[in-house]
């Protein structure tokens, strides 16, 4: 049975949790899949909002080249009224430092600058100088798209300073065909004072974006207090060739989503398999309980049929032996009637057991409730059984209390209970055959107790013997056939009179059976 309960466990495991395991393995890689999905649209989000920023910061950059080609254009002649103009344009755009025209083929040739400084102020003058020396390259290609038709500005990184920026274009042909234009920009500023409106509007109280200086790690703008250093999503920005631009929602970032996501998951991943392991446990249990009941029930045929065909067979050999005249001796004659009775009463308490036993689980049995003596219910059942009990060689010991109370109980279950008590005291005797029977009153209530002097049980066994068709699987019970019933009888009769039944037990030490039953004090105790 074991092999068998054991196949079926593990059968039951594998048929539940290898599914369990294989939709855990996929829903992680689902995880991944999906980690992968939410940072490509956390990718294209934050490309989508460069674009606007960078398409912004390319419409404004360009507005002021047309502005300063205008200016240009308009007081080239001047210079007066054309310091004029561009002060009163750097006026409106504090966030520019320096607006300077150039021959950026003869670098010693500086058009013009302003910003408070004169041709004096070399340092400066050496700064556009090296821009423009560091940028040979990029200017051709300038004057390329000037041709056609197209004017593109381009940002160059201001070497000697941090945070500024020069923006680069060619101006309308007024000096010669070889003069740049250039900006120079605060970056910080501009991020601050220009950027900052669209960036509001993109965020929108549900994006943190911020623009840092990648050179440094001089954060040049931020819609909010926090920690820079939480982004992980960063794009370059046009405007400002060593900035950055991030961008992160509000209440948690990509990698806080997808870990609560994994977290939500390993919950109900383990709740699941809690719940699975739990369901695996009850059905494995109740199947190995069904497989026990049903090993128990085929015992239970086995026992009984057993039990059934010893006093059978005697019967009906005597009853052949006394039929066909073969004993001339009446003293023989008496002792065979006095076995075939014997052997008819003892069939008469295992079919009554039985009987009593399935009335009592189908809530049929009807008891007889009246005032009696426990020690005269005693006395009818000794009268009875105390013939047998001689017969098989046993001593016993009656002690009644002269002083008990009376019970309210039925006289005929009592009686059941106490003969499966001396029975099973019978069959589990051993070689010490000494049956002791005690009553007594404790506790408002009136008590018997059966003693004997057998294999005694376990302690582990003591709380199971009461169960239906449960047999100590040790001992003399491979050698002593029963129902497995008479304890459980005992045990329902008592509990119908509102009494308790104790076991005290060791093995090799013999067992004592006390069963209690409320002492009768008057009708309105009845049950």
């Amino acid at each position: 049975m074991n092999s068998s309960v054991k196949k079926i466990g593990m059968i039951l495991l594998v048929i539940i949790l290898l599914p369990a395991a294989v939709l855990t393995s996929y829903q992680f890689f689902s995880i991944n899949e999906d980690e992968k999905i939410i940072q490509e649209i956390y990718g294209n989000q934050l490309n989508a909002i460069l674009f606007s920023v960078n398409q912004y910061s390319e419409d404004i950059v360009s507005d002021w080249a047309n502005q300063i080609d205008e200016i240009i254009r308009t007081s080239a002649v001047n210079q007066s009224l054309l310091h004029e103009k561009i002060n009163e344009f750097l006026s409106v755009h504090n966030y520019i430092n320096l607006i300077f025209l150039a021959d950026s083929a003869n670098t010693e040739n500086i058009v013009f600058s302003y910003n408070e400084i004169n041709r004096a102020e070399l340092l400066n003058e050496k700064n556009i100088f090296a821009i423009i020396e560091t940028n040979k390259k990029t200017i051709p290609r300038l004057y390329t798209y000037k041709k056609s038709n197209y004017r593109k500005l381009e940002p160059l990184q201001n070497i000697s300073a941090e945070n500024e920026v020069v923006l680069i274009f060619i101006p309308e042909n007024i000096y010669n065909n070889k003069t740049v234009c250039g900006i120079i920009i605060n970056s910080k500023q501009f991020s601050e004072q220009v950027l900052s409106p669209k960036i509001q509007s993109i965020a929108q109280n549900e994006f943190i974006i911020n623009i840092v200086n990648e050179k440094n790690g001089e954060v040049l703008y931020q819609n909010q207090n926090f920690s820079a250093d939480k982004i992980t999503q960063r794009r370059p920005l046009w405007l400002v060739p060593e900035g950055s631009i991030g961008i992160l929602l509000k209440d948690s970032s990509i990698e806080e989503l997808v870990n609560s996501k994994k977290n939500t998951f390993i919950i109900i991943i383990s709740l699941l398999t809690i719940s699975l392991l739990l369901g695996v446990w009850f059905v494995y249990a109740n199947i190995k309980k069904e497989i026990k009941l049903a090993q128990i029930k085929s015992d239970f045929v086995s026992n009984v049929s057993h039990e059934l065909r010893t006093p059978l067979a005697l019967i009906s050999m005597f009853a052949e032996t006394l039929e066909m005249g073969r004993v001339n001796s009446e003293e023989k004659k008496n002792e065979y009637y006095k076995i075939i009775s014997q052997e008819t009463n003892r069939l008469g308490r295992i079919v009554s057991t039985i009987l009593n036993f399935s009335k009592m689980e189908a809530g049929k049995r009807k008891f007889s409730f009246i005032e009696t003596d426990l020690n005269s219910i005693l006395e009818k059942v000794l009268s009875t059984y105390k013939f047998h009990l001689q017969n098989k060689g046993f001593k016993l010991v009656f002690e009644k209390d002269e002083n008990i109370n009376s019970i309210y109980a039925d006289e005929e279950a009592v009686s059941e209970a106490v003969i499966n008590l001396i029975d099973n005291a019978m069959k589990y005797s051993g070689d010490i055959k000494e049956i002791t029977i005690k009553t007594g009153s404790a506790d408002g209530s009136a008590f018997v107790e059966i003693n004997d002097k057998g294999i005694g049980i376990a302690e582990e066994d003591q709380k199971k013997i009461f169960d239906k068709f449960y047999r100590v699987p040790t001992g003399l019970v491979h050698n002593v056939k029963g129902t497995g019933l008479g304890l459980t009888l005992v045990k329902q009769i008592t509990d119908n009179h509102k009494g308790g039944i104790e076991v005290n037990s060791k093995p090799e030490k013999g067992s004592t059976f006390k069963l209690s039953f409320p002492v009768y004090k008057n009708s309105e105790e009845k049950i």
